[in-house]
């Protein structure tokens, strides 16, 4: 079972980079988790968005042309449930879930804080939100696969210039610390970093100077496992051979 979590930065925009050729032709995906589709779902009825075999499951923002996130899945889920019950969450379409029998994938979009003070607020708040609910998740005992765009950079090793960001949203101190207690404390695992422990492994750039292509970047994408699917996860890869967005897709291959 091959899942793809993808921040597209725009789907329509990513659909005119070739991505939903690659999804049917090349990927191999059995399910797409997009973040930042950055349009409602009436503005999507073109063909291209609709591939055959697929079915497709949107949770929009209600600020058109912003955030959402959807799912794409070969399988038709038993169940689709969208939004946590909070504002921050909920208005801005960044959670997403499909049930796939005693297994759950989940698309998050997880707020950005560098825009301001007040952004990072904002992310602060639906950290503080989230948390409870993924220790009472992890404690039933469900299994849940969260793919998406963390906008946290764990450790060192998830960024190029750390020294320069340690005071930047997205590495900062308590950002980073909310990570390790999710790993460590409620048991939730880093699914990538079981199989590719190197370096310079990652999946966002700035699209500011030739910071692609010199490979100075983030790892801020994840999936986020829990404990008991741990010996699931058979491979990994970042797709950089084609470029949809400033996010490349993490490709995750997990045993039925």
């Amino acid at each position: 079972m091959r899942i793809i979590s993808a921040n597209l930065n725009g789907i329509r925009s990513a659909a005119k980079k070739g991505f939903f050729d690659w999804l049917t032709e090349k990927s191999g995906a059995d399910i797409l988790c997009i973040q930042e589709t950055k349009a409602q779902i009436h503005q999507l009825d073109d063909a291209v968005f609709n591939p055959d075999g697929w079915h497709r499951y949107f949770f929009d923002a209600v600020k058109p042309g912003y955030s959402g996130t959807a799912i794409y899945s070969r399988r038709e889920p038993d169940a689709v449930r969208t939004g946590l019950g909070f504002e921050i969450c909920d208005t801005q379409g960044r959670w997403i879930e499909a049930q796939f029998g005693d297994l759950t994938v989940v698309s998050l979009y997880l707020p950005s804080g560098s825009a301001n003070e007040e952004a990072q607020a904002r992310k602060d708040i639906f950290l503080g939100e989230l948390m409870p609910m993924l220790k009472a998740r992890q404690s039933a005992g469900e299994k849940l696969i969260i793919c998406g765009d963390w906008n946290i950079a764990h450790k060192e090793i998830d960024l190029k210039n750390w020294k320069g960001n340690l005071k930047n949203s997205g590495f900062l101190p308590h950002e980073r610390a909310w990570l390790t207690t999710l790993f460590d404390d409620t048991g939730f695992v880093d699914a990538f970093r079981l199989i590719d422990e190197r370096a310079d492994r990652f999946t966002w750039w700035s699209n500011r100077g030739q910071a692609y292509a010199n490979n100075v970047g983030w790892r801020i994408d994840y999936h986020i496992i829990s404990e008991s699917l741990r010996d699931r996860v058979q491979a990994v890869d970042i797709y950089t051979d084609e470029k949809f967005s400033d996010h490349a897709p993490l490709i995750i291959d997990y045993a039925d």
